[in-house]
């Protein structure tokens, strides 16, 4: 049995499909009479479409993934879909003219009437390869461009089996999908390791298909047929390691390659273990399984120095949405120990302490994510995060010091919130300049499908409707886009738009002035000197010496409220809260340290290379000097 797997338009051209990679292996294994190849049809698009356009490695990250919640990827090719190059350009046009603009706005819609073309000829060499199976991924902004590839398939050669899985086929949503597009004969829902082989031993064998778990499929009488799902998540010693082969190749023939640096796509564990206990208010990435489980140490640290080596990439982007913390001390000091130099992306607990993070570094997760999202810990309270504004402030801290960066992102729209849980975090802004930004301006959160927000009414979101996007592409009834959706719209919730444009403003400046600025600290026991640079703050130098200063200092290396700090003090110190108060409120003036529902954390990471010892070995010596002068006189 020949299987062709396709990885459409707007996958990332940076990196292999991981699922993909995964279910060639798992058919090449599993299937005693199959073999795979996959077709990167999304490369194939860049080469098709630099031809002929101006399109540039912004223009496709913006359709992959910086338009995701406006869904311009999903429009672009719901021309092909509906065999129509007009189709829904007027509603387009007017529903997005404030969002899209100008040469964005020209430049989509030039690209929905060509999408047609490139669908028909990407059919074209699928009916060229003879597949007896074509199986489409689908996630984010796929989904149209894989339903028409599908379709122009089977109109082509109706005898091809097509099937479709991936995340945007999840629980309800693929059974949308295989109700309203008869020309998907399978859609797989839930872990196609599982399913994927099993559906294709049977079709091979001619058996029923009733036991292919979370398998939709065709009666009869052409009605769609839905197998539950399995409620049991696949344990990690039967989820196998991805094989990439054909995808470096390609990009290295493809115009793209002038683009991008390809990257390795690894997975240590699946599902999470804090949402487990406490899953985020607006998170859905889980899907129908939240269960947290994870690869042997052993076994995941043999994929990544093979897969290196195989391939000669150190770059890898690592898909865990939360860091197993017993790698920590099994897999990072193996890789440390490796001589691999890799560079790796990961999501983390914002938690995390510093020494871990520096083992993090180490190992050469230099790009982490840590779900940081607000700097308020009563608006972290109601996302559940499990973490406080000082913590979160910490982390940023803390990464600087040992050399991450940080990616993340200020959330706000949450019910319950007010406009003072933003408001004293926006007039401390300029103090953490020196400190990884986020990635753009706030965004109000949206409501995904599997999230508590939207499986909990009661929470503060009971009015649903499909986003705006999907009603633009789409020829649904309400009830089938509605499953069919990931991403709703609601009513708004929490701080009105004008807290929004103040944090949004002090976001932007930060941005602005991140790279001229800097606040960093040196511990010489005796004393302590601050040396900051940051636009706001007319002192550069400050030296604290008193021994109160020095031990207070010391101690907000963590978050510390001022009861706190006064009974940990008062022994040595014999120092009361109001003394206590009259210093943080001095501090946080300097831009020393950062104020969250009444806990104080330093910001100053420590001076690296030794550059302040050099400048106070060279002020006291400077002094030294000038006394001998004095004294020879």
């Amino acid at each position: 049995m020949r299987v062709l797997l396709v990885n459409m338009p707007w996958a990332p051209i940076d990196l292999p499909s991981l699922a993909l990679g995964i279910l060639k292996r798992s058919v090449d294994e599993r299937v005693p009479n199959g073999t795979a190849d996959i077709l990167h049809a999304n490369i194939e698009y860049v080469d098709w479409i630099t031809r002929t356009t101006e399109f540039t490695l912004e223009d496709y990250s913006y359709y992959a993934l910086g338009s995701y919640f406006l869904g311009c990827g999903d429009w672009v090719f719901s021309s092909a879909l509906y065999d129509d190059p007009q189709w829904r350009v007027p509603e387009f046009t007017k529903a997005m003219s404030s969002r899209v603009r100008g040469h964005r706005m020209e430049m989509t819609k030039a690209l929905h009437a060509t999408a047609p073309d490139f669908v028909r000829g990407i059919a074209e060499r699928i009916v060229e390869l003879a597949p007896d199976v074509v199986g489409f991924t689908s996630t984010f902004q796929q989904n149209t461009a894989a339903l028409a590839a599908a379709k122009y398939v089977k109109r082509l050669a109706p005898h091809i089996a097509t099937a479709m899985g991936g995340a945007n086929c999840d629980g309800k949503q693929g059974e949308a999908v295989h109700r309203n597009f008869p020309f998907i004969d399978y859609v797989l829902r839930g872990e196609g390791e599982v399913s994927f082989p099993a559906l294709l031993n049977a079709l091979d064998a001619g058996e029923p298909l009733a036991d292919v778990p979370g398998l939709c499929w065709r009666g009869e009488d052409d009605s769609s047929v839905v197998n539950a799902m399995s409620t049991t998540p696949l344990p990690p010693a039967s989820i196998l390691p991805p094989d990439y082969s054909g995808y470096f190749e390609r990009l290295a023939s493809s115009h793209a390659r002038n683009w991008v640096e390809p990257k390795l796509v690894v997975e240590g564990a699946r599902g999470c273990w804090w949402g487990e206990k406490h899953h985020c208010t607006f998170c859905g990435l889980n899907g129908s399984f939240m269960q947290f489980r994870s690869k042997s140490p052993d076994v995941f640290y043999d994929e990544i120095i093979e897969l290196a080596r195989k391939h000669r990439v150190l770059d890898m982007y690592v898909v865990d949405n939360i860091l197993d913390m017993g790698y920590v001390k099994t897999v990072l000091p193996r890789i440390i120990d490796s001589g691999f130099d890799l560079r790796m992306h990961i999501e983390i607990k914002s938690n995390m302490r510093q020494g871990q993070l520096q083992t993090l570094a180490d190992a050469g997760l230099i790009f982490v994510q840590p779900g940081i999202e607000s700097l308020n810990s009563r608006v972290l309270t109601l996302m559940d995060k499990g973490v406080t504004g000082g913590q979160n402030v910490r982390m940023l801290r803390d990464a600087a010091t040992v050399g991450l960066s940080v990616a993340w992102n200020y959330l706000h729209g949450f019910p319950g919130e007010d406009a003072e849980d933003y408001d004293d975090v926006v007039a401390q802004l300029a103090a953490l300049e020196h400190l990884n930004p986020p990635v753009g301006p706030s965004s109000r959160i949206a409501i995904e499908r599997f999230s508590p927000y939207f499986n909990k009414p009661e929470l503060g979101f009971s009015e649903l409707r499909p986003a705006e996007p999907y009603r633009l592409t789409y020829d649904l009834p309400d009830d089938e886009m509605f499953d069919l959706a990931y991403v709703f719209d609601v009513p708004p919730r929490g701080i009105g738009e004008d807290v929004v444009r103040r944090l949004d403003q002090g976001i932007a400046q930060w941005k602005r002035n991140y790279s001229g600025s800097r606040l960093t600290h040196c511990d010489l026991e005796d004393r302590i000197v601050l040396v900051s640079k940051r636009r706001s703050f007319d002192w550069t130098y400050l030296e604290l010496t008193d021994p109160l200063e020095l031990a207070l200092f010391r101690l907000l290396d963590q978050p510390h409220a001022v009861k706190a700090a006064a009974r940990k003090l008062h022994d040595a110190h014999q120092v009361g809260e109001e003394a206590l108060r009259q210093v943080l409120a001095r501090w946080r003036e300097l831009g020393v340290v950062f104020e969250d529902s009444g806990q104080f954390v330093q910001i100053a990471p420590p001076a690296r290379n030794e550059e302040f010892l050099r400048i106070d070995f060279m002020r006291h010596t400077s002094a030294r000097e000038a006394e001998l002068a004095a004294a020879t006189v």
